[in-house]
């Protein structure tokens, strides 16, 4: 059983891990990445078997060459820098961390991260993941998959605020926003604007505000910033957490975010040829 002062150590080793992530995302211009990282790790998890979910697989050589992967060694050779230098951490929180601070950096909400994940040796199986090409019905058969709701659905897909999708790693090219390195609500502003401004929009996202259920909160979240992040907060911290149990002695801790770190959006847009923005359910 791990002791008390075990499990402060553990926990000053993330909050130093945070402060490396923030570095580390700033100077890579990689937030977009980072928080699919997260997202594809937790985003296998299937609550009828008790598998998958955010426990580090996502490193694993037969997982990282699935093809709703692809692109996604940048950001696990990333990670392994902090991971270096922090090697009580497992990869399970490392991820997880990753995207909460991917979100954070770029203006997003607070989202309260709880450590305590184990790391697993066995890659799911491929297909789990959501794929772009698909509609309604795939979308809930893989969220309901996970015990996720329809408002989870709308609120994590507003992700897509940042990010863009590349043609070498799905067939698909562009950005779903004007300013992919800002977190905000302006993804669903763009899906109620139709194809008018020739931005991204893929199948998963036409899905959105073609059934009624998905698009009653599109339009919420459109009109109510504010709404969209506590509601994405709160999605989020559901995902990364999907199939964690405390254990080893280990008690789990909730750590709030203290400062929410601002990124010169301006500064960071002017990088976005290096073509490393990517993020889930994309591709």
């Amino acid at each position: 059983m791990a002791s008390s002062s075990n499990n402060r150590e553990y926990a000053k080793e993330i909050e130093k891990a945070r402060r490396d992530l923030r570095a580390l995302i700033s100077s890579n211009n990689c937030a977009p990445i980072m928080l699919r990282l997260a997202w594809h790790d937790a985003g296998t998890y299937d609550a009828k078997s008790k598998t998958g979910g955010p426990n580090g697989s996502i490193r694993l050589p037969e997982e990282l060459k699935h093809k709703a992967n692809n692109g996604l060694k940048f950001a696990v050779d990333l990670c392994e820098q902090v991971k270096t230098k922090h090697p009580i951490i497992t990869y399970a929180d490392l991820y997880q961390l990753a995207g909460v601070v991917a979100v954070e950096i770029t203006g997003g909400p607070a989202i309260d991260f709880v450590y305590g994940r184990k790391d697993s040796d066995k890659p799911v199986e491929e297909g789990r993941l959501p794929n772009a090409t698909q509609g309604v019905s795939h979308l809930r058969d893989v969220f309901y998959r996970m015990c996720l709701t329809d408002k989870d659905i709308v609120a994590l897909s507003g992700g897509h605020t940042l990010g863009r999708a590349h043609q070498e790693r799905s067939g698909f090219d562009g950005a779903w926003t004007k300013d992919p390195l800002k977190f905000d609500n302006s993804y669903f502003i763009e899906l109620l604007n139709g194809n008018s401004r020739g931005l991204l929009k893929l199948p998963t996202d036409k899905a959105l505000v073609e059934d009624l259920e998905f698009r009653r909160y599109v339009e919420h979240y459109a009109k109510n910033e504010d709404s969209f992040f506590e509601d994405y907060a709160a999605s989020h911290k559901k995902l990364s957490e999907l199939g964690f149990k405390q254990s080893g002695g280990m008690k789990a801790k909730a750590i709030g975010v203290a400062v929410v770190v601002s990124i010169g959006v301006a500064l960071l847009a002017t990088l976005l040829h290096k073509g490393q923005y990517h993020i889930i359910p994309q591709i």
